[in-house]
């Protein structure tokens, strides 16, 4: 793990590297780009505007199945993933892994061959009591549970958590770039 004063060259390089696959998520990277040298501090909620958070598509050791979970704040069907947090000390990786093992209840690794991040992606998430409207600067990879047996949801954080297969989880990805990165893991974790 990086330290976190040497965070924001390490995000600086790992979105540098990145590939966007089509125009939204082309722009996104470089709103990404731009927030992560001009924000004081990137991965701090304390960031009105916006701050990075990351996420992961998990798939099972076969790659035939992927966890989604039913959102409790945001009432959809999605990847497991969260704020960073001071002990992942700015390594976006851990941040997604740390978000996948708490909300799925199951032992992840990064996939071996996937590319890290496997998509980026800038929403925007609505005001909520003491919250302003903001944007989260979401870096997602994609990570296989090593005991997909222990699923398990997290009642403050979802309503839910199922394992499904790939149809399934793209007829409920209710927006082009959850769709993409799904469409992106099963290229990948099914080849």
């Amino acid at each position: 793990m990086a330290p976190v004063s040497a965070a924001p060259a390490v995000l600086v390089e790992l979105l540098a590297r990145h590939v966007p696959t089509d125009d939204k998520e082309r722009e996104d990277l470089s709103r990404m780009r731009h927030f992560a040298t001009s924000l004081e501090e990137p991965f701090s909620r304390s960031q009105v505007e916006a701050h990075f958070t990351g996420s992961a598509v998990v798939v099972d050791a076969a790659g035939g199945r992927v966890a989604m979970l039913h959102h409790a704040k945001l009432h959809r069907w999605l990847q497991p993933g969260g704020h960073a947090e001071a002990g992942d000390g700015g390594d976006m990786e851990a941040t997604a892994l740390r978000e996948a093992r708490e909300e799925t209840g199951c032992r992840v690794h990064l996939h071996p061959t996937a590319p890290r991040p496997l998509d980026v992606d800038v929403h925007v998430i609505p005001a909520r009591k003491d919250e302003p409207e903001h944007c989260h600067l979401d870096v997602r990879y994609l990570v296989v549970a090593e005991d997909p047996e222990a699923l398990a949801h997290d009642p403050a954080e979802s309503f839910g958590i199922q394992w499904l297969d790939w149809d399934a989880a793209l007829a409920r990805a209710d927006e082009a770039p959850l769709r993409r990165m799904l469409l992106k893991a099963r290229s990948l974790a099914c080849p």
